[in-house]
C-alpha cells in the first residue's frame, strides 16, 4: 500500500459504489473501460510515488523567492510540468479534436486525488492550467483558442485564475482593476493590481497566462459590470513573446502549502499591459463562476487528499509505537502495548477515517454528476446538474474545515514527535489550513447554500437530494441486515431534522433576513454532517454485500472496516445535528445583537 493514500478505496469508490464503467455506455466514452480507468490510476501513482512524493518535504523547507523580478520555485517542478504536459494531463477530460482524451471527470479527479496526496503544493500547478484553459476554449474567440490553449495543454504555458484585489477579497463588485479599449477590437489596457495569486509567477514555465476580472470604464456598477481577459505575463506579437506590463510586486511566505507561490501582481504600473475580452463585455463574473465552480469542488478534493495522507502517516505510527499497556494489565514487567490497540487512539484514527472517507466518497459522487451533466440528456442531465449545483458548497467546505481536525488528530497520535519536523503530519496540519479560505470563505458558501442553493429552481435540486438520501434509506431497509436497519433509521430521522430545520429558517428569511442568515456557517455544518451520513450509509450497503462474497482476509478487513467506521459517523458525528438543530431553530440574537465595543 502507498503510504499516502489507499488503492483499494479509490477503487471500492469507483468500481464497487457508483461503478463508473456505466460512463461508458455514453458515446463520449465508448473508447474506455474498466482496464484504461485503472491505466490512468496506475500512472498516476507512479508519477506520484517518483516525481511528487519524493519532493514533499523539501518543497515545504525551500520555499519559493522573489529574485531579480521573477519568482523561483524548486528546480524539479520544470521536469513535473513537462511531465503533466507531455503525458496529457492537463486536458484529459477534453475532447480528441482538442487533443485530450475524452476522460470522465471522475476518473481524473481520482488522479489528481493520488497526486494531491502525494504533494500537494506540486499538484497545484497543472490543474490550474486546466481550469484557466477550461474558460478559454469554453467562451473565448476561436483565435484565443488556437493561440493559448495548446500551449496550455502542453505545460509549457501555465493558467491562472487572478479575481482578488486589497480591500476587495471575496466582494468581487468592489474590484478596481481597470480595462480601456484600444483602437483594436477586444484588446483592451489593463491596470491595476491582483493578491493572492496561485502561480501567479513562477519560472518552471515559459509564460504565465491570467484569467482576470476587470472592469471596463463606463460600464454597470457592481458584479454586472465585470468582464473577463486573458492577460499574458507576455504576449505574442509578430516578431515572438514580449513583455506585457505584467509585474511581480511580491510573494507571499505562507504557513504551509509553501511549494507554490502565491503572488502580488501589478498590471500597466510601469508600461502597456494589454488584455483581450473572452466571450462578452460585463459577463466576465459569470464565466468565472464555471473555473470557481470547479475549482471549489477541487479544494474539497486538495483537503480530502492532505487529510487522507496524514490518516495514513499516523495510522503508520500507531502500529509501531509501543507505548503503556492494556487498562486491564496489572503487571508493569510485561513488555508495552503498540498505541493503536489504545481505544482513545483508535477513536482518532477512526475520526479521521470517517472523515477522509466520507469526504472522498461525496467529491467521487460530484464527478459522477459532473459528467453525467455532461453527457446525459432531459431529466438524467437535469438532476445531476442540480445536485452537484446544490452540494458544491458542501463539497469544498466540509472537507476543508474538517480536515483541519483530522490533521490535528494526526499530530495529536504522534504526540510530541507530530510537532517536530521529523515527521509529516505536521507540514499537513499546517498545509491543511488554506481550504476554509481558499475558494471562498465557509462564511461565503454557508450563505451560498442556505440563502440561494436551497430555493434555486423552485427548490429543485433539494428535493432530487432528499430523493436521493431517501432511496438509499430505503435500500439499507430492505436488505434485512439489523445494522444498515439501524443506520437507516438514524439517518431517517436526520433527514427529517433537516426538513424541519430548513422550513423554520425560510419562513424566517421572510420576517428577519439578518437573523435567517446570521448561523449560515452552522446551517452548513448541519448540512454537511447528513450529506456525509448519506454516503456512509452507501459505502455500509455496498460494504455489507462485499462482505458476503469477499474471498480473503484482506477483502474481510477491508469491509469490516468500512462498516465499523460507518458506525463510528453515526454514533459520533451524527448525533451533533441534534444540538445544532436546536441552535437553528432558535430566536436568541446573540451574534446579531453583539456590539463591536462590547468585544
Amino acid at each position: 500500500m502507498p503510504s499516502f493514500f489507499s488503492k483499494r478505496d479509490l477503487h471500492f469508490n469507483l468500481y464497487e459504489l457508483l461503478k463508473v464503467e456505466q460512463l461508458t455506455s455514453y458515446d463520449y466514452f465508448q473508447d474506455h473501460d474498466r482496464q484504461s480507468f485503472d491505466m490512468v490510476l496506475d500512472a498516476a501513482e507512479q508519477i506520484a510515488n517518483k516525481m511528487l512524493h519524493p519532493l514533499l518535504t523539501e518543497m515545504d523547507r525551500k520555499e519559493p523567492q522573489l529574485m531579480d523580478g521573477t519568482i523561483r520555485v524548486h528546480e524539479g517542478m520544470k521536469a513535473i510540468t513537462k511531465r503533466f504536459g507531455e503525458d496529457g494531463w492537463i486536458n484529459a477530460t477534453f475532447s480528441y479534436d482538442e487533443g485530450g482524451q475524452q476522460l470522465p471527470v471522475t476518473v481524473q479527479n481520482a488522479a489528481a486525488f493520488i497526486f494531491q496526496a502525494a504533494n500537494y503544493s506540486a499538484s497545484v500547478y497543472p490543474f490550474l492550467t486546466t481550469g484557466a484553459a477550461n474558460l478559454i476554449r469554453s467562451f473565448g474567440s476561436k483565435e484565443l483558442i488556437e493561440q493559448y490553449t495548446p500551449l496550455m495543454y502542453s505545460g509549457r504555458w501555465q493558467g491562472t485564475m487572478a479575481l482578488t484585489e486589497p480591500n476587495a477579497g471575496s466582494s468581487l463588485s468592489d474590484i478596481s482593476t481597470a480595462a480601456e479599449p484600444t483602437n483594436e477590437e477586444g484588446v483592451y489596457k489593463i491596470t491595476g493590481q491582483k493578491i493572492f495569486i496561485s502561480c501567479g509567477d513562477h519560472d518552471a514555465c515559459e509564460n504565465i497566462v491570467h484569467l482576470l476580472l476587470a472592469k471596463i470604464k463606463g460600464g454597470p456598477a457592481g458584479t454586472k459590470g465585470i468582464s473577463l481577459f486573458v492577460v499574458p505575463k507576455k504576449r505574442i506579437t509578430e516578431n515572438g513573446l514580449t513583455l506585457n506590463g505584467v509585474t511581480t510586486a511580491g510573494v507571499y511566505h505562507k504557513m504551509g502549502y509553501k511549494g507554490a507561490p502565491i503572488a502580488h501582481l501589478m498590471f500597466g504600473s510601469d508600461e502597456t499591459c494589454l488584455g483581450y475580452l473572452v466571450g462578452e463585455p460585463h459577463k466576465g463574473l459569470n464565466y468565472m463562476f464555471q473555473m470557481m465552480n470547479e475549482a471549489r469542488v477541487g479544494v474539497g478534493m486538495n483537503a480530502t487528499a492532505i487529510g487522507t495522507a496524514a490518516y495514513y502517516a499516523s495510522l503508520a505510527y500507531a502500529k509501531e509505537r509501543p507505548q503503556g499497556r492494556p487498562i486491564t494489565a496489572k503487571d508493569p514487567t510485561q513488555p508495552q502495548t503498540l498505541i493503536v490497540h489504545h481505544a482513545d487512539v483508535k477513536r482518532m484514527l477512526l475520526f479521521q477515517k470517517s472523515v477522509v472517507e466520507g469526504a472522498l466518497s461525496l467529491l467521487l459522487q460530484c464527478g459522477l454528476w459532473a459528467d453525467l451533466a455532461h453527457v446525459s440528456e432531459e431529466d438524467t442531465k437535469e438532476r445531476a446538474e442540480l445536485l452537484l449545483d446544490l452540494l458544491t458548497p458542501v463539497a469544498k467546505s466540509y472537507p476543508s474545515e474538517m480536515c483541519c481536525q483530522t490533521t490535528s488528530a494526526a499530530v495529536q497520535i504522534l504526540g510530541g514527535a507530530g510537532y517536530t519536523t521529523d515527521f509529516p503530519v505536521e507540514q499537513y496540519y499546517r498545509e491543511a489550513r488554506i481550504h476554509p479560505i481558499h475558494e471562498g470563505t465557509t462564511g461565503i458558501h454557508g450563505l451560498d447554500l442556505l440563502g440561494r442553493k436551497l430555493t434555486l429552481h423552485g427548490g429543485k435540486g433539494l428535493q432530487y437530494l432528499t430523493e436521493e438520501i431517501q432511496e438509499t434509506i430505503t435500500q439499507a431497509k430492505q436488505s434485512a441486515n439489523p445494522q444498515l436497519l439501524d443506520l437507516a433509521t438514524r439517518l431517517e430521522a436526520a433527514l427529517e431534522r433537516v426538513q424541519t430545520v430548513t422550513t423554520w429558517l425560510l419562513n424566517l428569511s421572510k420576517q428577519d433576513k439578518e437573523l435567517f442568515l446570521a448561523d449560515a456557517t452552522l446551517y452548513l455544518d448541519f448540512f454537511g454532517i447528513v450529506t456525509i451520513a448519506w454516503q456512509w450509509l452507501k459505502q455500509a450497503i455496498q460494504a455489507q454485500k462485499g462482505l458476503i462474497t469477499a474471498n480473503s482476509e484482506e477483502n474481510r478487513n477491508f469491509y469490516q472496516g468500512k462498516l465499523a467506521t460507518a458506525n463510528y459517523f453515526f454514533d459520533y458525528e451524527l448525533v451533533k445535528t441534534s444540538s445544532l438543530a436546536v441552535r437553528l431553530t432558535s430566536h436568541t440574537k446573540g451574534t446579531v445583537e453583539m456590539q463591536p465595543d462590547w468585544f
